[in-house]
């Protein structure tokens, strides 16, 4: 089947772990662009 060893099995959760990072990271950067977005078209209309 597949590598069970103790240090194979963290190898594998540890790239999983740094996937899900990238993944929340990329999340939060497009919330903020678009937090920005929207707050420049606030403060463009308050002009």
């Amino acid at each position: 089947m597949g590598d069970k060893s103790p240090k194979s099995t963290q190898k594998k959760a540890s790239q999983k772990q740094s996937k899900n990072d990238d993944v929340s990271k990329k999340k939060q950067q497009l919330i903020t662009s678009q937090q920005a977005t929207k707050a420049k078209a606030a403060a463009n209309k308050k002009k």
